[in-house]
């Protein structure tokens, strides 16, 4: 556990080393701002060295991009089959975030089959507001708007807009319904966080929802052997997230259910056994 601290720690300042822009009220322009990070990291945050891809993929289905974006897609499918929800689990920095505000005293909602049920929602949310609604405003209107960003993404609120606005005086007079919305809704999700693990991540994240698709293919990753497993629950009783076994599409192995095996048939895998198929479900 402390290692994966570690790395999120690391890669949330990989994504963000430029922290002196954060008081310039401005959106950092490095040329770095054309390379995707493989999570969730706002690319009006000024301190971000790179962009999200999510947000980048949201630019062409708005329309804001009018060429197919091969590159992003493409970086996007190969984070998602070297390292699935790893990265989820690793390398991001708001669902280190979510792991800190959770850490705080407080009663916490355990894992059910309604949150089970719930996690269905974030591929809702990535048809709706990724696709849709995008291409939506796009044909009615002839301006593109990318929904997820503008409308719920708290990740961006938090990193683009509060030091933003914080440090731009023209950005907040001239701040409306929109702010008023995307603030109340940060905050929402931030006290969610202290009584229930990664609530974002597990409902909502639309790029989660990606990686858990590639998961059973990725790389690196939880795996189970088939041959050990006795089918007993207790590396999904141990999950705080919404899995029903080790390493299926909501494992973004943390590896808490490791120790948990009776039969010690879970293992953290650099490259996972493709003829096993309980390995990854």
């Amino acid at each position: 556990m402390a290692k994966r601290t570690i790395a999120q720690f690391f890669s949330t300042l990989l994504y963000n080393p430029y922290l002196s822009n954060l008081t310039g009220g401005r959106i950092s322009r490095e040329w770095t701002k054309n390379i995707c990070v493989p999570g969730l990291n706002c690319y009006s945050c000024p301190a971000a060295a790179a962009a999200c891809p999510l947000g980048s993929l949201q630019s062409f289905f708005s329309g804001a991009v009018p060429k197919f974006p091969a590159y992003v897609l493409g970086t996007m499918l190969l984070f998602g089959l070297l390292l699935g929800r790893v990265i989820c689990g690793w390398a991001c920095p708001f669902g280190f975030l979510q792991e800190l505000l959770h850490k705080l005293p407080g009663p916490k909602l355990k894992k059910s089959k309604l949150t089970q049920k719930l996690s269905r929602l974030k591929y809702l949310w990535a048809v709706v507001f990724v696709l849709i609604l995008p291409f939506a405003f796009f044909f009615m209107t002839g301006i593109g708007v990318p929904a997820f960003c503008k409308f719920i993404c708290p990740a961006g609120t938090l990193e683009g807009a509060v030091p933003l606005l914080s440090f731009n005086p023209m950005l907040r007079s001239a701040a409306g319904w929109l702010t008023v919305w995307k603030f109340s809704l940060l905050a929402v999700f931030l006290i969610l966080m202290i009584f229930i693990y990664r609530p974002f991540c597990r409902w909502f994240c639309p790029l989660g929802a990606f990686y858990g698709l590639l998961n059973k293919y990725a790389l690196l990753g939880i795996t189970v052997n088939a041959s050990s497993c006795i089918h007993c629950g207790k590396c999904a009783a141990v999950c705080k997230m919404d899995t029903k076994i080790a390493g299926d599409h909501e494992c973004i192995s943390c590896g808490s259910c490791i120790s948990s095996c009776p039969t010690q048939a879970i293992q953290f895998h650099r490259l996972s056994n493709k003829n096993n198929e309980s390995s990854k479900t």
